[in-house]
Order: structure tokens, then sequence, then C-alpha cells
């Protein structure tokens, strides 16, 4: 069994909403390890070696400028891999840790995790996973909102993951949010009646 029996991985596809998934279930007190917010804190302090690896135009006040960033490593595979190469051993190091701390809870908490199918192995550690979904032109519609990007490179950052229907084939708990608040709100009650059955140290 794994060491992290209490986590329950949520992930998805870019602009599937899973962020907004996340903060509905914090609501109910489920504790929540955040990879972005993570990701990011460690991007600011070190900005030093971003600008050595990648140039001073992608730093901004000391601060490195992700839409920036995130246009490059989104076009360019080799930047990607560089960038992930700094990144993810710290990174994964850090949500292990916090995933420790939680464990001694003895009660289901979430990783919020964008790319966990994309970086397997590296987090083979955690085995449950809810996968957020939705489909593709709601998806691409958010990205565009969202990061005020054009059709095309919206279509370019959803491309760049493995494809929704593999991730709903391995996942173990989906969450639909293809439609309205009141739909994503019995999907989530639908979800947290699963999370009870099987963690009877679950009171919400």
């Amino acid at each position: 069994m794994s060491k992290f029996k209490n986590a329950i991985v949520i992930t998805g596809v870019i602009g599937s909403g899973k962020s907004t998934v996340v903060n509905l279930l914090k609501i109910y007190g489920f504790s929540v390890i955040d990879a972005d917010e993570i990701a990011h804190g460690l991007l600011d302090e070190c900005w030093e070696r971003v600008a050595n690896e990648f140039g001073n135009e992608f730093i901004s006040d000391k601060k490195v400028d992700r839409k920036r960033l995130g246009k490059l490593v989104f076009s360019d595979e080799n930047a990607k891999k560089r960038l992930e190469n700094m990144f993810h051993p710290l990174i994964r190091k850090q949500i292990f840790d916090s995933a420790s701390e939680l464990e001694k809870k003895e009660k289901p908490y979430l990783v919020d995790l964008p790319l966990y199918f994309e970086s397997s192995p590296a987090y083979n550690e955690f085995e449950s996973v809810c996968v957020v979904y939705a489909l593709e032109p709601i998806c691409l519609e958010r990205i565009m909102l969202r990061d005020g990007i054009s059709l095309n490179e919206a279509k370019v950052r959803l491309n760049s993951q493995i494809s929704i229907d593999e991730k709903l084939r391995l996942a173990n708990f989906v969450i639909d949010n293809s439609s309205d608040m009141k739909h994503l709100n019995l999907q989530i009650d639908k979800f947290i009646s699963a999370l009870k059955s099987r963690y009877k140290t679950l009171n919400i």
C-alpha cells in the first residue's frame, strides 16, 4: 500500500475548471497541497536561476514574468524540458514533505496536481486520482478568457497535455464541470459521498 494512502490527486486538463472544484472542496474543510502555488513560490525565489537559463527578458522587478515564460515553454519543447529539470525535483520534494505531514491526521486530503499524468512516474506514490472533466470547446473558451490568448494559442496549450479521454480512463473519480454551478455542486456532493464510503474518518 502507498505511504500516502489518504491522498487524492485532483487533476484534469487546462481549462477544465479544476481550481473552481478545489476551492469548493476547501469550503468543506479539505486540506489542499497546491502544486502550482509551490511552483510559483519557487519560481520567484529562484528568479536568478531563471534569468541565467532563459535570459533577463523573463524577469521583471526580481520576479519571473510567468506569462512570458509560459508562452515560451508551451511553444518550445526544449525550453519546457529545461524548466522542468530545474524545478520538478524541488516541487516534488515540497509536495511529498507536505503529504507526509498530512498523513499523520489520518483523514483524506487533496493534492492539486495539474500535470499528474504528464509527470508520471514522478508521483506514482499517489494512487487515488480524481479527474475534473469539461468538454474541449468549453476548456478552450475558458483558457482564452483567463489568459487573454487566441484560439490557436489555447489549442497549443491544451494539446501539450495528455488528452482528457486518456485521463478519464485512468481516473478513480470523475467530476464533470461542463455545465453550471448547480450541476457542479451536485457533482461535488457525489464525489464526497464516494469518499465517505471509502474513508471512514471523513466527517463532513
